[in-house]
């Protein structure tokens, strides 16, 4: 590095607080170090720039636990993603957000809807100050669609989904994003189905007709059977025995 006109060795490790795998976008960059050593006989300077990022992180991250509170939106940076969710760099704090808060859909894994070094706008949920810990939400930025699901689907409204899930006991509809509704094995059709299979399968879609809506568990009852024609029961003088018999 160039420090006025004199030419100076910044280390690796002094670069940031974590590893550093490439100085390459580093070049051409303008910030203040900190001298760590100076021998004018040999024309040594050595600079840290990692010092002063600490000292700026303890700076912020007392700011942060002075005015933070639950409910505090605030500006991220994704830091490090895991299988469970996402630690977020809120700016000498690191908050984490499950995987659970990320979106009112269900993902499998956070790195479908973030990236490392991406930014990323949360919401606190919880903080927990002695053990120096953040809870963090970013779907509640978002509106939650089970808030006007018992408006939008009522009992006996015929409703349009595709099926991302089928199990042993039923399958699950889309019926827009981030609302599942079930069709129990037992609302599949009138006659008895071993296997959710027979009748549904993963990405078709499907009509059904609305039993039950339950927005505060976030959970609708769906039938397929109630829409098909209900099978003629058989008269009494049908089963009368030597029905039909010379």
């Amino acid at each position: 590095v160039t420090v006025s006109n004199m030419r100076a060795f910044l280390p690796a490790s002094q670069v940031d607080v974590g590893f550093v795998s490439s100085l390459d976008p580093y070049v051409g960059q303008r910030f203040a170090v900190q001298i760590t050593e100076v021998n004018a006989a040999k024309r040594n300077l050595v600079v840290s720039r990692r010092a002063l990022v600490i000292q700026e992180r303890k700076e912020a991250a007392a700011t942060f636990w002075e005015s933070a509170d639950v409910g505090q939106q605030y500006a991220g940076k994704v830091k490090t993603i895991k299988d469970y969710g996402a630690f977020i760099d809120l700016g000498g704090v690191d908050g984490f957000l499950h995987i659970g808060e990320m979106s009112w859909t269900r993902i499998k894994h956070p790195g479908e809807v973030l990236q490392e070094g991406s930014p990323v706008d949360v919401v606190v949920l919880s903080l927990d100050r002695e053990k120096q810990k953040i809870g963090l939400g970013m779907k509640q930025l978002a509106q939650n669609p089970w808030n006007n699901a018992g408006e939008k689907y009522p009992v006996g409204h015929t409703v349009t989904g595709r099926v991302t899930r089928t199990t042993d006991f039923g399958a699950f509809i889309e019926l827009e994003v981030g609302v599942e509704g079930l069709v129990h094995i037992s609302e599949l059709d009138y006659r008895r189905v071993k296997r959710v299979t027979e009748i549904l399968n993963v990405g078709q879609e499907v009509q059904a007709s609305v039993l039950e809506v339950e927005p505060d568990r976030q959970r609708i009852s769906l039938s397929v059977k109630a829409l098909k024609p209900k099978p003629e029961q058989p008269k009494d003088e049908d089963l009368a025995p030597g029905k039909g018999q010379a």
